[in-house]
This record gives C-alpha cells, sequence and structure tokens, in this order.
C-alpha cells in the first residue's frame, strides 16, 4: 500500500497559488528570455544520460530555489518538433490540407498538451497526498511537488519518445504498418520500449525530490507493458497500423 499523510496538511500545502505561473506563461512568447541551447542540451541527455539532467535540476532547486523550470524553452521547442513531425506525416500520408490542419492540431493538443497536463496533475496529486514523507518534527520546513515540476517530468519523459514515436517510426512506417508478423513484432517493440522508458524517466524525475519515498511505484508501469507486449504480439495486434489509421486510414 502506498503511505499517507496528513489529509489537512496535505489539501493545505497543495491548495497555495503557484506565483511562478503567470510569470512562466508571459515568457512563452519572449524568444529573448529563453535557454535554447541549454533546452537542446536537456533534449540530447534525456536520450543519452538523463541522471545528468536531473542532477542539474537539483543545482536549479539550489540557485532558485524550486524544483520547477521557469524557463517555458522546452515545452515551446518540444511543440514546434511535435508540429514538424506532424506535418511530415501529413507530406507523407495525407492528401487534404484541411484534414491536415487538423492533424496538426490534434496531435499537438491532445498527444501533449492536454494528455501531459492531465499526466502532471495525476503525479502531482498523487506524490502530494501519498507519496512524501512525514516530516520528524513540526519545525522542520514542510515541501510538496510543484505542478509545474509534475509538467517538467512529463515533457522531460515525452521528448524520447517523440523521438521514438514520432520521428524514427516515420522513417520505419512503411515497414512498420505493412502486414504480417515481422511488421507486428517490431512495432510492438518500438512501443514498449518508448512505454517503458517514459515511465522510467518519469520515475527518475521524482526519484530526486529528497522529500519523496516509494518512488518506485512509477516503475510499475513497465512491468505491465512488459507483460502486455507479448499478448499483444501474438495477438496480432500491430499499433502503429492502429494509430496511422485513426489518421490516415485511406492511405493504408
Amino acid at each position: 500500500m502506498l503511505p499517507t499523510v496528513n489529509r489537512s496538511r496535505s489539501s493545505a500545502s497543495t491548495s497555495r497559488p503557484n506565483p511562478m505561473f503567470p510569470q512562466y506563461l508571459r515568457r512563452i512568447v519572449k524568444w529573448q528570455q529563453m535557454d535554447i541551447e541549454y533546452t537542446f542540451w536537456q533534449m540530447l541527455h534525456l536520450c543519452t544520460a538523463p541522471k545528468v539532467v536531473y542532477q542539474h535540476t537539483k543545482y536549479h532547486k539550489q540557485t532558485k530555489n524550486q524544483w520547477a523550470r521557469d524557463d517555458p524553452a522546452f515545452v515551446v521547442i518540444c511543440s514546434l518538433l511535435l508540429v514538424v513531425a506532424a506535418i511530415a506525416y501529413c507530406a507523407a500520408y495525407d492528401h487534404s490540407s484541411s484534414h491536415a490542419v487538423f492533424v496538426v492540431i490534434s496531435v499537438l493538443l491532445f498527444h501533449f498538451l492536454l494528455a501531459g497536463v492531465f499526466l502532471a496533475t495525476c503525479c502531482w496529486f498523487l506524490t502530494n497526498a501519498y507519496l512524501r514523507e512525514e516530516a520528524p518534527n513540526s519545525h522542520v520546513v514542510e515541501q510538496r511537488v510543484e505542478w509545474l515540476y509534475a509538467f517538467d517530468v512529463h515533457c522531460n519523459s515525452f521528448f524520447p519518445m517523440f523521438v521514438m514515436l514520432y520521428v524514427i517510426h516515420y522513417f520505419l512506417s512503411p515497414l512498420l504498418v505493412a502486414h504480417g508478423f515481422l511488421a507486428v513484432l517490431l512495432s510492438n517493440l518500438l512501443f514498449m520500449l518508448a512505454a517503458s522508458y517514459y515511465h522510467y524517466l518519469n520515475f527518475l524525475g521524482y526519484d530526486v525530490l529528497p522529500f519523496l519515498e516509494r518512488t518506485t511505484f512509477f516503475l510499475y508501469p513497465i512491468g505491465i507493458v512488459i507483460v502486455l507486449s507479448p499478448v499483444l504480439i501474438l495477438s496480432g495486434f500491430n499499433p502503429s497500423r492502429y494509430f496511422m489509421n485513426m489518421y490516415f486510414s485511406h492511405r493504408l
């Protein structure tokens, strides 16, 4: 069972407004205030050495006294890359400009932003309500997970999945959407790797917080993915064909 904390304490701490959020939103349209070079450095290391990124998160906490980024560059660049990827898919598999606009908007809103808000809110609530360590005494300053940090963790976890399921998948799509066992096998392996890496990065993001305990809870979905993948392969389910059919059924 998950550990519990005092409900009144949890509700009080999670209900405090975040003064950084309005400033964060205002900086989205101000490129001159974004650290683009550092953002690309983070994106590279999230794919190759994610622990290094979260080591820098500790430094950010020490210097700015908050876990969450105050720079929206990561969200902006990730959104732009997602739009470019969606346009590339539409150029290869679509023939209607109006439908292409629908695909781009739906991918950006539902695949990244709205899904990210939902998942970040769930993790934010879960960590603050159940995974925080009990304060040893009343004189210790209580800490909690910031909602913006939970959204940062989702964005960090999403980017390597974007590379696998939008970029690599794009170049392999002629093979992955084909009929036959090989396409089913490769498609399931790619989706299994992407989903597992997403949850692993999710775990790293919360494991770095010193006031949380039993963060291995975020690794449990990896076990579910590993168990389900052979079942999906043996059943002949091809996730690539399924998701491509959602948008480009007339071309498959």
